[in-house]
């Protein structure tokens, strides 16, 4: 059998990328396949999202209302069985649990069920053990022969001590989870993105302390050279092989130089399945592990691309910043008879379909109210015909904001109840923008807009709605309207009495034209054709003179790297801090090793003043 792990960034833009979850599942021709960073909140989870023909699904959210975890991190297990019931095969699970520390299995149980903290947990409060647990990084299956931990680790910065506690508790509890299934003799695969590399051998242009870090020391203390349970497989199977990485920087172009770090694992413990295991030759990884390897074709960057990377402006790579890794497994027995665990997928009534919340039938509602404005009335002469180009609004489908998986003591913030769906958005998107004032695009001849058929607000709305500012009108003075004003004022004495207010402006016929002086011309249209023509290609000329001219200033204010000579790109602090908000320049190459010439010379700029973008 195959597993897979694979940080997805995103499990939408990875199905987006495929055409479905299908077609992405079937792509790895694996029997489980672990996804983290699927970045789905429980309110977002839908059948075309989690659930595929021949898999069966297990997914964990993030339960937490913190800021900036709300719809973060989420793992999800898939497992490509033929049968979901009483089936004997091995990827299809015996059991199944969210999370690593029983208790939010045992939400899933009802109101009335106590939570049951997991076996070897006994000395941890529940709130500890809810707080590594709310964020949605584990899923558990246990396949009979051995258990699997499909693992997202937490991410910390050496100066956020916040974090740094809390992924030193997240670790701290799962080696005791760990530790008392090896002791009950359970055979153990974790797999993920561990968020930690083992050693400098898995990071390139790793500095002479790298390898002092607290959670390096705590990985490589699991590891059987250090004298833990666990094998690393990959290094087991290449323990030479240097610059092999899963993951890149996403914002700095390092694919290109493969500048990267090897943090997606895949490691076992336990002893082997046959019979004469206590022998020391025998060990799960020499008796049933076939070959473990990054799967380096799902990188974003392809061997043989041409282009060099300029600051993010060549082109744009599609995919994960992370690669798969994926580990053959040999002389896996069958297991007994069993079902799919009431944790899947299927079971959960409220991912199967597109579910409906109270604003998406408001806003089906008023979608409909307003598609009745846009039929064709038979009263209209044939003058004034109404030609009714419907373009269909938001079609209410949105996902329900399940609230009812919270634990006592949660709390759902606003971004976790609103309706909002990328997916959603894009179809939308496509296929016209949703308006309340104007939710069709209706074409009308100028002889319907003297009548009065529409009423005045609606005809005024409509013509503010199509009067939209392009990039010309800042860089020039629209004459032709300031003379046309100027010439209604000259010859109001003339004229009928003034109509500014019921018709604030007047459309002339088809036949006509406007001159410089704002007359209207029916005698000679050729003429006037000709002075707009030339008005606006002046008018074009000096907006393009302009932007030269700005992008010359932009230009020139831009510094040139010491190494390349070449201008940097700029960019912006985004982390909290003194500097939040403040702009900067660096290097506009790909980063990659210091030796390599070609590579970011590592150039650093202040910009003069902070940026007012935070």
């Amino acid at each position: 059998m195959k597993i897979v792990t694979y940080n997805v960034n995103g499990l939408r833009p990875r199905i987006a990328q495929y055409g479905s979850l299908l077609k992405l599942l079937d792509s790895f021709d694996a029997d489980i396949i672990c996804f983290q960073e699927t970045k789905l909140r429980r309110q977002e989870l839908r059948a075309d999202l989690i659930i595929a023909d021949g898999y069966e699904s297990f997914v964990s959210c993030t339960r937490t209302s913190e800021k900036g975890r709300t719809g973060y991190s989420g793992v999800a297990t898939f497992c490509r069985v033929k049968s979901a019931f009483s089936s004997n095969e091995v990827a299809l699970p015996v059991r199944a649990e969210e999370g690593f520390t029983g208790l939010l299995e045992s939400s899933h149980k009802g109101e009335g069920t106590m939570p049951a903290i997991a076996e070897g947990l006994e000395e941890f409060s529940k709130e500890e053990l809810l707080k590594v647990d709310r964020e949605g990084r584990c899923i558990v299956t246990d396949h009979g022969h051995f258990v699997l931990f499909n693992i997202y680790g937490p991410r910390a910065q050496s100066d956020d001590t916040e974090r740094v506690l809390f992924k030193s508790n997240f670790y701290n509890i799962l080696q005791k989870r760990w530790e008392h299934l090896l002791r009950q003799g359970k055979r153990i695969f974790v797999v993920g993105d561990l968020n930690i590399a083992p050693t400098s051998m898995d990071r390139c242009d790793a500095g002479p302390d790298f390898e002092n870090n607290e959670f390096r020391r705590w990985l490589r203390s699991l590891l059987v050279g250090y004298g833990g349970h666990f094998t690393d497989i990959f290094r087991s199977k290449h323990p030479d092989r240097k610059d092999a990485y899963t993951c890149w920087p996403q914002s700095t172009g390092a694919e290109v130089f493969n500048y990267g770090t090897r943090i997606d694992h895949i490691l076992c413990a336990g002893p082997c399945l046959h019979p004469d295991s206590n022998l020391p030759s025998h060990d799960i990884v020499n008796c049933h592990v076939l070959e473990c390897d990054i799967l380096s074709q799902y990188k974003r960057w392809k061997d043989g691309n041409s282009f060099r990377w300029k600051g993010e402006q060549t082109v744009k790579l599609e995919g994960s910043d992370h690669a798969p890794v994926y580990a053959s497994l040999l002389e896996i027995p069958d297991t007994p008879q069993h079902s799919t665990p009431s944790l899947s997928a299927r079971y959960n009534p409220k991912i199967h379909g597109l579910q409906q919340t109270l604003v998406s039938m408001l806003l089906k509602r008023q979608a409909a109210e307003g598609s009745a404005t846009c039929k064709i009335s038979n009263s209209f002469s044939r003058g004034n015909v109404v030609l009714g180009n419907c373009s269909q609004g938001l079609n209410g489908s949105f996902d329900n904001g399940d609230l009812s998986g919270l634990l006592p003591g949660e709390s759902c913030s606003s971004t976790d109840i609103e309706t909002e769906d990328s997916l959603l958005k894009t179809e939308e998107s496509s296929g016209g923008g949703y308006s309340e004032e104007a939710p069709c695009n209706t074409l009308i001849t100028h002889e319907s807009l003297h009548t009065k058929t529409l009423p005045e607000n609606e005809t005024r709305k409509r013509v503010r709605r199509s009067s939209q500012m392009s990039l010309k009108s800042f860089f020039q003075k629209n004459s032709v309207i300031s003379n046309v004003a100027d010439s209604s004022n000259a010859n109001s004495s003339t004229n009928k009495p003034d109509t500014s207010e019921s018709n604030p402006i007047e459309i002339p016929r088809s036949d006509t034209h406007i001159t410089d002086s704002g007359k209207y011309l029916e005698e000679n249209p050729d003429q006037s054709h000709i002075n707009a023509s030339s008005v606006e290609r002046e008018k074009s000329g000096v907006a393009l003179l302009e932007w030269r001219r700005i992008q010359q200033v932009m230009q020139n204010s831009i510094p040139l790297c010491k190494r390349h000579k070449e201008p940097c790109v700029a960019r912006v602090v985004k982390k909290q801090g003194p500097n939040n908000g403040r702009r900067f320049y660096v290097c506009a190459r790909a980063e990659g090793p210091a030796s390599n010439p070609e590579a970011n010379c590592g150039y650093f700029k202040w910009a003069v003043s902070k940026s007012r973008h935070n």
